[in-house]
């Protein structure tokens, strides 16, 4: 005779990157007492690198959520608990006295293993971590020690309410992330998509709404002065001021830290050149027109320029190295693992595609296509932006005719990609408009001398002027 037992299970905030230590709870997609799967998805999270969402290991129902949407969580933390079903024998008849039971051996217990969603696998037994400062904008995230349950707060409340599941505001996860950043509750927003769904111009809507309630005068006593609250929530204006602050975390944390250490470790350097892109614009449209690289491939100027840029890397590979501080030395990359800087709702990030130089024009446009689709969706995953060694930013997108970037951080060099303008142009000894771009070129004056950070820009601007040393070269 059997009879079933509920015990609970804990999942813990996991590695989900190499070098991570915590990460944001951006969305619940459980409550307590809702039902869980082995591998559903119970959350979205945002490290510094991306957002991931992470499936929990067992099935059972849902106990408890330690932490509320916004909460930052040290990896290793407890989450969420389980109820999970399983099944125990019988009580057995009692032995007699006199031969007493012989207890069993307990099998050795086996090093704690960490689920690693990025990386290189489980890992076993704790990770060292450098301290953490808590801020006013981070809730400090203490795991109870097992077995012991969580004390209850003096005011007991449930982290997300019980309710049903048609209470729960329908709004894609970037516009939870938009809503929360905006201080907006998503239950006091109208919906105006389609089945009842928040868009991201129904969150702005509400915003502005209350930002103008904000801002309305208050008849206050003479004398007193303005009430501004000592911790802010995220990207709340200030009554008094019409100022509005938003922390900085996440993504975008990670990109001021980097950019500062960047912009004063590495020495910069950056060269310019105007170039006629005139056949460049011409044989991407024969790209498009004729379907040679498949039919579902995206073709774009942004692809010639990185393919003539790994063109001058294969015949200038010094540029593609890096700076190895401790043994003092200059590492020459094997392979280019080309980066693409893209603006995304959480911030500018840079994923790159992995061994860049060794694809065909074809393999490169998917790989291209394929890198922007993934990042505008917020699902770039922290491998994808690991292992860079050179970057193209197209600022040209912006109207932008050019700027002087800032290195990501490791790498030696970084090529912005500026606005395409009809301009007069000295063509054949007559002047006439054709199509023109600014190409600037930053590096890294520790590893690449000014010889060939001009060598590579001049590569770069000959293989747009005349696209079909693209093959010859190649």
């Amino acid at each position: 005779m059997t009879t079933e037992v509920r015990s609970l299970r804990e999942f813990k905030m996991p590695d989900v990157g190499e070098g991570l230590t915590e990460a944001e709870i951006l969305s619940w997609y459980v409550k307590p007492g809702d039902t869980v799967t082995d591998g559903q998805v119970v959350c979205e999270v945002e490290t510094a690198k991306a957002a991931v969402e992470l499936p929990i290991p067992f099935n059972g129902v849902v106990e408890q959520l330690f932490f509320p949407e916004g909460a930052t969580v040290d990896v290793g933390t407890v989450i969420i608990s389980v109820a999970v079903a399983g099944a125990a024998p019988a009580a057995a008849p009692a032995a007699p006295a006199a031969a007493p039971a012989k207890a069993e051996p307990a099998e050795p217990a086996e090093p704690e293993r960490r689920e690693v969603l990025v990386g290189y696998g489980p890992r076993t037994g704790g990770s060292q971590r450098r301290a953490r400062r808590t801020t006013t904008t981070t809730v400090a995230a203490k795991a109870p020690a097992a077995p012991v349950a969580p004390v209850p707060a003096p005011a007991p409340a449930p982290v997300v309410p019980a309710q049903p599941s048609g209470d729960r505001p329908l709004a894609k996860p970037p516009v939870r992330k938009l809503a929360k950043d905006l201080g907006v509750d998503l239950r006091a927003v109208t919906p105006t998509g389609p089945d009842g769904v928040i868009t991201r111009e129904d969150v702005h809507a509400h915003a502005s709404a209350a930002a103008a309630v904000a801002q309305a005068p208050v008849a206050e006593p003479a004398g007193a002065p303005a009430v501004v609250p000592a911790v802010l929530p995220a990207a709340v204006p200030v009554a008094a001021t019409g100022d509005v602050r938003v922390p900085v975390k996440g993504v975008r944390k990670a990109t001021a830290q980097a950019m500062v250490a960047s912009a004063f470790t590495a020495p910069h350097v950056t060269e310019f050149v105007q170039v006629d892109v005139t056949r460049t614009m011409k044989f991407v449209r024969r790209l498009k027109e004729s379907g040679e690289l498949g039919r579902d491939v995206r073709v774009s100027p942004l692809l010639l320029v990185a393919k003539a840029l790994l063109t001058a890397i294969k015949r200038h590979p010094e540029i593609n190295a890096q700076w190895d501080e401790a043994a003092q030395e200059i590492v020459i990359k094997g392979q280019v693992n080309l980066g693409i800087a893209a603006a995304t709702p959480r911030g500018l990030i840079v994923p790159n595609i992995k061994d860049a130089g060794g694809k065909t024009l074809s393999g490169l446009a998917a790989a291209l296509g394929e890198l922007i689709d993934t990042a505008r969706q917020g699902k770039t995953s922290p491998n994808d932006m690991q292992g860079g060694t050179v970057t193209i930013t197209n600022v040209g997108v912006f109207g932008v005719d050019t700027g002087t970037p800032i290195l990501n951080p490791g790498e030696a060099a970084i090529l912005a990609f500026g606005a395409v303008r009809e301009l007069p142009w000295v063509h054949k000894g007559k002047v006439v408009p054709r199509q023109v771009t600014t190409l600037a070129l930053s590096f890294d004056h520790r590893l690449v001398d000014g010889e060939l950070g001009s060598k590579v820009l001049a590569d770069v601007a000959a293989l747009l002027e005349q696209p079909k040393r693209l093959i010859t070269w190649g």
